[in-house]
């Protein structure tokens, strides 16, 4: 973790904790002096931070309501331990907390369709409300191993009724959901990287930029690229570093003293995007869209390299 770690970081209580579905907990975070916290939107994550550990979880709450942060927590106990450390916050607890960021906003479209798995219901559950509030009709699809694990379900069937299809116990229908390319649709993910992988292969046949993925783990990619060095131009030093084959970018920029903000170091958070001012970036992370990536004015330098000799970057 970038010892950077405490910039940018407020310091927030336990309020209550919640269990709303097995394995799940709801985490009501408040500021210690009752001050109003950021505002976000739709979509929106914040880093928590817990001693050492830090780890991402998408706001579920009212965007208006701006005395509160909720988070839903599933319990991974073979885990890397960052859901054992909050299912163990008990209220009263002080704890660290960075952002929101929001690297998956709901995007004005006619309609949406919504699909998640499991605990990726989460980033869904705002979005929902607010695609209501547009007046955009919306159908989700929520599949879970069973009722009982599947939080939010009671609350999301009582409040949008057959708008909501759930599927315990079994998977999602792809082809039924994605076979055939509607106009003027978002479609929306969250779930396990299993789930996800097959619904991009599903929408291939979809418009760009139809498709809008959160990923909590890395994306499944095939071999990358051999990795080789290149060099990186500090823009605000004039300084240039060498990027050897064998270490990778962050740890370069870490060497040199340069201060950049990480968190997961995996490409899946969005911390450390960097803006590119010169060249061509080689993206392997799991956050950047499409059209970002050819775009090529952003980096995540956690994880991803350089297609060309030398890179310039907003550092």
């Amino acid at each position: 973790m970038n010892a950077d770690v405490n910039a940018g970081v407020n310091e927030m209580r336990l309020h209550a904790r919640e269990i709303i579905a097995e394995g799940v907990a709801l985490l009501d975070l408040r500021d210690p002096r009752g001050a109003p916290l950021p505002a976000w939107e739709p979509g929106a994550h914040i880093d928590l931070i817990m001693g050492d550990v830090v780890r991402q979880y998408s706001l579920c709450g009212d965007p208006a309501d701006r005395s509160r942060h909720l988070v839903a927590v599933l319990l991974e106990p073979r885990g890397r331990g960052g859901s054992v450390l909050a299912h163990g916050l008990a209220p009263g607890a002080t704890v660290g907390v960075r952002g929101p960021r929001n690297h998956f906003p709901l995007v004005p479209a006619g309609r949406y369709l919504f699909l998640a798995g499991g605990i990726g219901i989460t980033p869904l559950v705002p979005m929902l409300a607010a695609a209501t509030a547009r007046g955009a009709p919306w159908r989700l699809v929520y599949g879970g191993r069973s009722e009982a694990s599947m939080a939010f379900r009671t609350d999301l069937t009582g409040r949008y009724g057959p708008r909501v299809a759930i599927r315990a116990g079994g998977l999602i229908d792809l082809d039924a959901e994605l076979g055939t390319p509607l106009p003027d649709t978002a479609v929306y993910c969250c779930g396990p990287e299993p789930m996800l992988a097959a619904i991009e292969k599903a929408c291939s046949s979809w418009p760009p930029g139809a498709l809008h993925i959160e990923r909590f783990t890395p994306k499944s990619v095939p071999a990358p690229e051999p990795r080789s060095a290149f060099e990186v131009e500090l823009s605000a030093s004039g300084r240039t570093l060498s990027v050897p084959a064998d270490r990778s970018l962050l740890a370069v920029l870490e060497q040199a003293g340069v201060q950049v903000m990480t968190s997961c170091e995996e490409g899946t958070c969005g911390t450390c995007e960097t803006r590119v001012l010169d060249g061509v970036p080689d993206h392997r992370d799991s956050v950047l869209s499409e059209a970002e990536r050819a775009a090529g004015t952003s980096i995540l330098v956690c994880v991803s390299r350089a297609k060309t000799p030398r890179l310039v970057l907003d550092l």
